[in-house]
């Protein structure tokens, strides 16, 4: 065990996982903003990876093809490509790589854009619609299992205080 397992292990039990992640990797002299933001991302990725073991095994898919799919759900005329990558905060080239898998397999459609002749909207066809809402009822059922080990007390406070991270730290931020 690394100095920090042991650490972990006498602060907070639960918290240490079977196979070590970034925040048992640290040594446990860091600052706490640092251990604070490796605890965070280990959560992150620990949700992410099983979200993403699930789409796989049930839905035959990949998390970013279901977050290209849940972002074309609030946009029913469609978005362009460029849309798409700001929302999804990944470069173009993911886009059209994704873009052309699903339209491979019916499940969106381009259609070109009368405001502007050069691009063209993604748009989820009927099929594309039907099949993300199986997967995002699964999705949805899946969250609520992996945080419902925590009280709903407890869920409230971390998603104000969440809140308050992310309000702090967008005014941190370079103004762009």
């Amino acid at each position: 065990m690394t100095d920090y397992t042991q650490y972990a292990a006498t602060q907070h039990p639960a918290v240490t996982p079977p196979v070590p992640d970034l925040e048992t990797q640290a040594t446990g002299q860091e600052p706490q903003d640092l251990r604070l933001w490796l605890r965070m991302l280990s959560c992150c990725t620990l949700i992410e990876n099983e979200l993403r073991s699930r789409l796989r095994t049930e839905f035959q898919t990949t998390l970013p093809r279901f977050d290209l799919m849940s972002q074309l759900t609030h946009a029913p005329k469609g978005l362009k490509m460029s849309e798409l990558s700001r929302l999804m905060m990944v470069t173009n080239g993911n886009i059209t790589g994704i873009t052309d898998q699903l339209e491979k397999d019916g499940l969106v459609e381009r259609l070109k854009d009368d405001s502007d002749r050069r691009s063209s909207l993604i748009r989820l066809t009927l099929k594309g619609r039907r099949y993300h809402r199986r997967m995002q009822r699964a999705h949805a059922t899946w969250i609520q299992s992996l945080l419902g080990g925590l009280a709903p007390s407890a869920r409230a406070a971390l998603f104000d205080l969440l809140g308050d991270l992310k309000q702090s730290t967008y005014a941190r931020l370079p103004a762009i």
